[in-house]
């Protein structure tokens, strides 16, 4: 029952108690006091619940194809299942612009140029120029890095045919004459430690009597261009050769 209509049937109530009062007489006090208190404390209104906002369901999200969910677990708001059963977080990176990609290849390109002719330059250096002392490190260390005498032998030999290709480069030019002498000495040297290291490594290798006949004819016709110091240099190079090969 609403409480309006208990209200209504309440003052019917009293009006049927009213009608049994005689005219002409006022009601009876103790009603007329009950009345009043019914009438003036009448039951507050409760005040009006305000509703819940609406709670918005979380998006669904799906798997990428070919991964199944865990069984049993809901994946997080804003979390992809990854492929091989890892969660990807966050979007996904952006690939790099072909922009970028034809830099990075055009500075690896320039890169390998440079390289190239910074080894061409190193290779083709002579004794005084720049990068001389770079030529002899890359020589060194070849030697260094051979895993037995045999090679570091050979690779002693390459090194005095390498410095007799020099002198003769170096017989054109009018201030080479102490570098001629500097390089005269070195193919000496590494002559004699690319033979001592491949006689104890391969006795009466046919390499030795090859680089013998080889040096000869390269350091024989520079005899006519040397000066006194530098002559004798060459010849007692080549004496030392000549006992290297045995007479046919």
């Amino acid at each position: 029952m609403s409480r309006a209509r208990k209200r209504r049937e309440r003052v019917l109530d009293h009006l049927t108690e009213l009608r049994g009062v005689p005219l002409g007489g006022g009601p009876d006090p103790a009603f007329r006091e009950r009345l009043r208190a019914e009438l003036v404390s009448g039951i507050r209104p409760e005040p009006a619940v305000r509703p819940e906002p609406a709670v918005r369901p979380e998006p669904s999200v799906r798997p990428e194809p070919g991964v199944r969910p865990e069984p049993g677990v809901r994946p997080e708001p804003g979390v992809r299942p990854g492929r091989g059963g890892r969660r990807g977080v966050g979007p996904a990176h952006r690939r790099p612009s072909r922009r970028g990609a034809r830099l990075s290849q055009l500075a690896a390109l320039g890169l390998t140029v440079a390289l190239a002719v910074s080894t061409f330059g190193t290779y083709r250096a002579l004794p005084g120029d720049p990068l001389y002392p770079l030529k002899r490190a890359v020589e060194t260390t070849f030697v260094r890095l051979s895993p037995d005498d045999a090679e570091r032998g050979q690779r002693e030999l390459e090194s005095a045919q390498t410095r007799a290709r020099e002198v003769a480069r170096l017989l054109g030019s009018a201030t080479s004459g102490p570098l001629i002498g500097g390089t005269l000495k070195d193919m000496e040297e590494s002559t004699k430690a690319g033979i001592s290291r491949l006689e104890r490594a391969e006795p009466r290798s046919l390499k030795i009597k090859k680089f013998a006949r080889d040096q000869k004819d390269t350091v024989k016709p520079m005899l006519q261009q040397l000066d006194e110091s530098q002559l004798a240099q060459a010849e007692s190079y080549l004496d030392y050769i000549e006992g290297l090969v045995e007479p046919d």
